[in-house]
């Protein structure tokens, strides 16, 4: 994926950081996925035990092996759609403006910007053990532009983005108010 496409960075724009999701809010969805690649083979050993007959017969047998290749086929496609949203979703800051990137979907994307100054507070939420022991969580910024909340989900180190974003603000009204 090329930024570029999408975000249209002006001549005196430098790209500062960009924030994606911390990778460990993933492992709960690879682990669902990997339980789900396991169900065929729980139902081959309940089929091989209780209907010995199936696994051998000229139709049953092809069957079987063709619903399996579709239900590997889905779940490998919604483990993709979901890694997508996952990846895609990012937050690029510069030295004049945040660029939020939310991905809804497989190919529903919402791109919301403000410029720093127009920042007016942001705060930073960890809740529960895991985002404590791995330190991420969420970080809600007021703007007084026209979306009044961002909310970057599940970042690492969230108070340090959250005063990182707050030492960027007061330096881009710095600049503004010398105008």
């Amino acid at each position: 994926m090329n930024i570029s496409n999408f975000i249209h960075r002006k001549i005196y724009e430098d790209k500062l950081y960009t924030i994606r999701r911390h990778p460990v809010t993933f492992l709960p969805t690879i682990l669902l996925y990997i339980a789900l690649g396991a169900v065929p083979f729980g139902v081959y050993f309940l089929i091989a035990n209780i209907f010995p007959n199936l696994l051998i017969g000229p139709v049953s047998r092809p069957s079987l092996i063709l619903f399996a290749s579709a239900y590997y086929l889905s779940v490998l496609l919604f483990f993709y759609s979901y890694f997508l949203e996952f990846y895609l979703d990012i937050t690029i800051i510069t030295n004049d403006r945040m660029v939020d990137v939310e991905q809804s979907s497989l190919f529903g994307r919402t791109v919301a910007e403000v410029d720093l100054y127009q920042i007016q507070d942001a705060a930073s939420v960890v809740n529960g053990v895991f985002p404590s022991l791995f330190n991420y969580g969420d970080v809600v910024v007021q703007t007084a532009g026209s979306v009044p909340k961002f909310t970057l989900h599940n970042v690492p180190r969230p108070h340090e983005v959250r005063q990182m974003l707050l030492d960027f603000s007061s330096a881009d009204k710095q600049y503004h108010n010398k105008k």
